[in-house]
């Protein structure tokens, strides 16, 4: 994703869970349930509503911020040249966002701490808003400064609002159901963009050549992004969250930039293993220039490029719901389900970039210049005669994406259950993704030819998931224990905080309070 995926930076803490508390006697007992609207759950025939202060629902609205904010980002990005013909002010644009979102990774966590989870999300997707309206304002003035300024300015806001949502969506979920929320999350935010692709397809609907999508387009985003900025407000505080079996989440706060560059060096240190998963953080977001602006951009026309980022997106949906539930398996030894992933994703690397290799041998960057373009080559509409092969592979382009992108967090997940560690992995993570989108984008405004790009997005997919193979060979395990969590370092049950271990662990009420 793009992610922009896709895009997101420094990651919280984890959370402690406690099911027992103190009362004045020194006696533990079980919380009592909360009472109020928010606690509240529902009955509709035999489905139970969860309450509104539960984690399901609260991931929920998060989820449907993404789905407002980063969702239309997507969906612009995924036209090619954010909408336009000529695609470099929005490779330099893209270029700015992840150079800054890059850098802000390491103050995100200081800066919402300092201004909270909800001001956070809100301001984050105030961001989206800007980046939106810049190219509206580019299509009638060519302020191209602008809209460079209005990428950069949303690298910074997309930090603090990946940052506030990575403080709830690695918090909230269940130890057993990792993958579950992943995907639930990754379907929710996917279909944002779905209802995103929608608008130019509904306003394009006639535009049979190649031209920058209509101005309803732009104002719909606009729309859509500020209504996700106004949605953040609508979370509970984290004190007030609760589980189905009645225990509390506390949320952490967020790494400070000092704390995140010593927590770099100390999972260097204690963790050395975690480079063998660099390569696969780097490549992440690496394919998206050159699918949304050297297949997408380059080979259809307008109508058409909008119903390509439709199937794009359904099939991200798709995709993260089959690796998310696959992953969870309770049935399957997790060291095998990690093996099976590992081997599901080279399979899919040769089938879907090989089908991609054929395809690009039809046509070079200088046969579709939007300036002087050969007109032997076929730019496609949905009527043109041979469009069902193309939409297949761009289908697939978009389920390579959702599996890619949740077997990585599945993967950091299953190393460990410190959120110590687990924030400095998906630090790492978002940092080395963030300078990858940002080469990658450059070299698409610098007009490197789109077989180059092609080939470096398969190689480097390909070479990290060999790379990565010795640590899923030997470093990932059926179980964590408290006592591998803890070695080489100076913390402490509560700071490691697993789910499952609070289930024979008592912890006191001050830990939680």
């Amino acid at each position: 994703m793009a992610d922009a995926t896709h895009e997101k930076g420094g990651t919280p803490h984890s959370v402690t869970s406690a099911r027992l508390s103190q009362d004045p006697t020194g006696e533990t007992g079980v919380h009592s349930q909360p009472t109020g609207w928010k606690y509240r759950t529902r009955k509709i025939g035999r489905f139970t509503i969860p309450c509104y202060a539960s984690p399901p629902i609260q991931l929920g609205v998060v989820a449907f911020v993404c789905f407002l904010c980063p969702g239309m980002f997507n969906a612009l990005s995924g036209m090619g040249g954010g909408g336009n013909i000529d695609p470099k002010p929005a490779d330099d644009a893209n270029c700015a966002l992840y150079s800054t979102f890059a850098v802000i990774g390491f103050f995100a966590g200081t800066f919402t701490n300092v201004i909270g989870i909800k001001t956070a999300l809100s301001f984050g997707g105030l961001g989206y808003s800007i980046y939106v309206g810049s190219f509206l304002s580019y299509k009638h003035t060519q302020n191209y400064g602008f809209t460079v300024a209005a990428g950069a300015i949303l690298g910074v806001c997309a930090g603090l609002l990946w940052t506030a949502q990575g403080a709830i969506m690695m918090s909230y979920p269940p130890e057993n159901s990792k993958g579950k929320y992943i995907s639930w999350f990754w379907m929710i935010f996917n279909l944002g963009a779905v209802i995103g692709c929608l608008i130019p397809l509904a306003e394009n609907i006639h535009t049979t050549e190649k031209a920058t999508v209509s101005d309803g387009t732009y104002i719909g985003f606009l729309i859509l992004t500020i209504l996700g900025a106004l949605l953040a407000w609508a979370l509970v505080d984290a004190k007030n969250v609760i589980r189905d079996d009645g225990s509390h989440v506390i949320l952490m706060k967020n790494p400070t930039w000092k704390t995140e560059i010593w927590g770099l060096y100390e999972v260097f240190r204690s963790d050395p293993y975690i480079l063998f998963l660099f390569p696969m953080f780097f490549a992440s977001n690496w394919f998206y220039a050159y699918q949304f602006n050297g297949v997408n951009g380059a080979k259809f026309n307008t109508r058409t490029a909008a119903l390509n980022n439709t199937v794009y997106y359904i099939m991200q949906i798709v995709g993260a719901y089959i690796f998310g539930y696959a992953l969870d398996i309770p049935t399957i030894r997790r060291t095998v389900r990690a093996k099976a992933v590992w081997v599901a994703l080279f399979a899919l690397t040769f089938a879907i970039w090989g089908g991609g290799y054929k395809f690009q041998k039809g046509y070079t960057r200088e046969d579709t210049n939007h300036k002087n373009p050969n007109p032997d080559t076929v730019i496609y509409d949905w009527t043109t005669p041979g469009y069902g092969g193309p939409l297949v592979l761009y289908m697939f382009y978009g389920f390579y994406d959702a599996a890619w992108q949740t077997a990585v967090y599945w993967y950091m997940g299953a190393l460990t259950n410190n959120g110590r560690k687990l924030a400095n992995f998906a630090g790492f993570y978002k940092g080395i993704q963030s300078a990858g989108a940002a080469i990658i984008w450059r070299l698409d405004s610098n007009k490197v030819p789109f077989m180059n790009l092609f080939a470096s997005c398969w190689a480097l997919l390909a070479g990290g998931l060999l790379l990565a193979l010795p640590l899923v060979l030997f470093k990932i395990k059926d179980s964590v224990s408290l006592e591998e969590d803890l070695k080489f370092t100076d913390e402490t049950l509560e700071d490691v905080a697993p789910t499952s271990a609070l289930d024979s662990h008592i912890v006191r009420s001050e830990k939680v309070g």
